[in-house]
């Protein structure tokens, strides 16, 4: 291969390498987050959410929604999933304003990041942000 078609296949396996680690990229760790849905489920889904503790092992938490189930309504099984998961003595776990779950570390329990692994919900926004 010369000139141009080693640079276009060079380039073609910088673009694959880059899509290929997108989907891995881990958000900052934070001792809070919010997690927000709008408007209505669709569909009988679940979400399932990564608590990835640093220095620790993450904790999947999976949180199944029936159809026609509203934002405030999700945030509130979504809630109640990660307080029986992840219990209240390390994190502080709450609804507010009606459709969103914040979660916050106690006391000397290390930052954390949150993801979504899996979101089989459909007709429901859902946004995970850093506080």
């Amino acid at each position: 291969m010369r000139g141009p078609t080693l640079r276009r296949t060079l380039g073609t396996l910088a673009l694959a390498a880059i899509a290929f680690l997108a989907p891995t990229a881990h958000a900052k760790p934070s001792g809070s987050w919010r997690i927000e849905f709008n408007h209505v489920t669709d569909n009988d889904g679940s979400i399932t959410l990564r608590i990835a503790p640093l220095e620790g092992t993450p904790i999947d938490v999976e949180t199944r929604v029936p159809a026609k189930t509203s934002e405030n309504s999700v945030a509130q099984l979504l809630s109640d999933s990660l307080k029986a998961t992840l219990g209240t003595k390390n994190f502080r776990i709450g609804v507010d304003d009606g459709e969103s779950v914040i979660i916050k570390k106690r006391g000397k329990t290390k930052n954390f990041e949150v993801t979504i692994v899996n979101n089989s919900m459909t007709g429901i926004e859902v946004s995970v942000k850093r506080e």
